[in-house]
């Protein structure tokens, strides 16, 4: 068996809707087992991120998917808050060889969500860890209308849904929904080669 952690933050539900997108591809492969870890505000206290359980579940995994809103150019304060109470791994380097991979939403097409991305690429790599793309071209490029890619980010999952304060529940679209799930399946597949 091999297993595959998503840790992730999730204001208005759009990239827990990525997550679970992620964890379905994921569990599409057999023989692997997947871990929604999703980071809340409540784990927080006087600014410090803390939960065992969910630093255990990842030290246990074979590879960790980040994922984080696009806020204001950066990752959610409170993924940066996990990223910084996980420093206590880092010194260890207890996530040394495990892959990991990334994903990002926000309400416009851009938003800077690259930043975010290379935020996690980099964190990933402090960590020795190995960073692994989403391997899909961009569907806009190929000229078919399945949307995969289609914002065309290379370095991990993007997605895009316009602003809705009406309050109803979020959505994403379809192609960044395939997209996730498709970086889920690679991420499942690579840990097992890996294994091997």
């Amino acid at each position: 068996m091999t297993s595959v952690a998503i840790v992730y933050f999730s204001g208005s539900g759009h990239t827990h809707l990525m997550a679970e997108a992620i964890a379905n591809g994921a569990s599409q492969i057999s023989g692997t087992t997947v871990d929604l870890l999703r980071i809340t505000g409540e784990q927080i206290v006087n600014g410090r991120w803390k939960d065992d359980a969910i630093l255990e579940k990842l030290n246990q995994a074979d590879a960790i998917i980040f994922g984080s809103p696009t806020y204001m150019g950066g990752v959610a304060a409170q993924f940066k808050a996990f990223v910084d109470a996980a420093s206590s791994v880092w010194f260890q380097q207890g996530w040394k060889d495990k892959l990991a991979a990334g994903f990002t939403h926000s309400s416009s097409p851009s938003g800077d969500k690259q930043g975010t991305l290379l935020y996690m690429a980099i964190n990933a790599a402090q960590h020795s860890m190995i960073w692994v793309n989403p391997g899909e071209m961009s569907s806009f490029l190929l000229g078919k209308d399945d949307g995969v890619n289609r914002l065309g980010s290379f370095m991990g999952v993007m997605g895009s849904s316009p602003l809705d304060m009406s309050g109803k529940p979020a959505e994403i679209d379809s192609g960044d929904k395939l997209t996730a799930e498709k970086l889920g399946t690679r991420i499942a597949e690579m840990v097992q080669r890996f294994k091997k």
